[in-house]
């Protein structure tokens, strides 16, 4: 399995939890240095608790599963003051 196929079995751990809300994510990218480059969709790419969904849940998901991935970013998300 490839890196791409375990990152993307690491978001169907929580993607029902962001579906729930209305929201979801899409693998953009994974770098040559291992980055996740993550699209949030939905309410997740607009909602301010985004900093916190990504930090807290998306990104511990997919670096407990996948252990090579250096860290995981949004390349859309709003950032916050």
């Amino acid at each position: 399995m490839n890196l791409i196929e375990q990152v993307e079995q690491a978001l169907e751990t929580i993607r029902p939890y962001l579906m729930a809300d209305g929201g979801d994510v899409s693998v953009e990218e994974i770098t040559s240095e291992r980055v996740v480059k993550l699209k949030l969709l939905g309410n997740c790419g607009s909602c301010p608790m985004s900093f916190m969904t990504m930090k807290s849940g998306i990104e511990q998901a997919i670096m407990k599963a996948v252990p090579q991935i250096t860290s995981v970013v949004a390349v859309n998300m709003v950032e916050q003051d």
